[in-house]
């Protein structure tokens, strides 16, 4: 997506060069709204005179014009995108979430590991089991979890006061 939006920049660019080559400031050639919309306004005076020195310089040289083709390619790249997005909507693919572990509580009662079960967490994560890990005669009222992540993308929650730990995914 980054090479897309580079292309479109570029492309913006060797557009509109030719058609401010009377001008010779980026602040004279853009309205104030459009200098603001393209972050102009972070850059330093340094930085600014540097900008304007190799667009002068850009704009003494033959400036390529994007030709139709162009256009026409980035318009494709830009709906392949769109549509990959949709497709990946689509089959449940999530963005990447955090690897960061959580520690929370249970709250109410906890009856032990078994698989298949879910697991809510008083910060509102769920949490399903997907191993056949077990705690015998293991009780507790708002016990403490920790669920911290492991290799090839799994995680592990294991409750206070035991060692066992039981493989889960998360759900919500």
């Amino acid at each position: 997506m980054r090479a897309v939006h580079s292309v479109l920049i570029a492309a913006a660019l060797a557009a509109a060069v030719p058609a401010f080559a009377q001008q010779t400031r980026i602040e004279d050639r853009l309205t104030d709204a459009e200098f603001r919309a393209a972050g102009l306004e972070k850059l330093s005076d340094a930085e600014l005179a540097r900008l304007n020195e190799l667009l002068a310089r850009g704009t003494s040289q033959a400036a390529p014009v994007a030709s139709p083709d162009v256009e026409a390619r980035i318009a494709q790249a830009r709906e392949e995108g769109r549509r990959e997005a949709a497709v990946a909507s689509d089959q449940g693919v999530r963005p990447a979430e955090s690897r960061e572990p959580v520690e929370s509580t249970i709250p109410g009662a906890f009856a032990g590991f078994a698989r298949g079960r879910e697991y809510t967490l008083a910060n509102g994560q769920v949490w399903k089991q997907t191993d056949n890990a077990s705690i015998a005669g293991a009780r507790g009222q708002n016990i403490g979890v920790r669920v911290r992540p492991g290799l090839l993308s799994a995680w592990w929650l294991q409750v206070d006061g035991y060692n066992a730990q039981a493989k889960v995914e998360r759900v919500r």
